[in-house]
């Protein structure tokens, strides 16, 4: 299964980015393999709308899950609208949180843990 974590640096090792719109990378994780591919967030710095085209990134690049710390409404229904399961609130390394991920340890939710605009402040 495809999974996608936000991150902040390009290796397993890294720490959860808590921003999913601004989070400095995507981390697109084969959990059978752990095999991946990290892929820099050019909307980092965007002006606005940066959760609704970091959710269509992630829904693009086929992530069936989505880890991060907090979501906000319109990257919420964005990554829903993709088929994305979200799973918040998570901190810690990105091997870490796969690892949450496959015993089951993480409960998905369908409400958004962060306001509009939360990641530029």
């Amino acid at each position: 299964m495809k999974i996608c974590v936000t991150s902040q640096g390009d290796n397993l090792e890294a720490q959860i980015d808590p921003r999913f719109g601004r989070c400095q990378y995507f981390i697109f994780v084969e959990t059978d393999t752990m095999e991946f591919e990290a892929v820099s967030n050019q909307n980092i710095s965007g002006m606005g709308g940066v959760g609704v085209q970091s959710g269509q990134i992630v829904s693009e690049k086929g992530a069936q899950v989505i880890l991060t710390g907090s979501v906000g409404p319109n990257a919420m229904r964005t990554l829903q609208a993709g088929g994305v399961q979200v799973m918040d609130g998570l901190s810690g390394t990105i091997r870490e949180a796969i690892e949450q991920y496959k015993r089951g340890s993480l409960k998905s939710t369908d409400k958004p843990s962060a306001q509009s605009k939360a990641g530029m402040q």
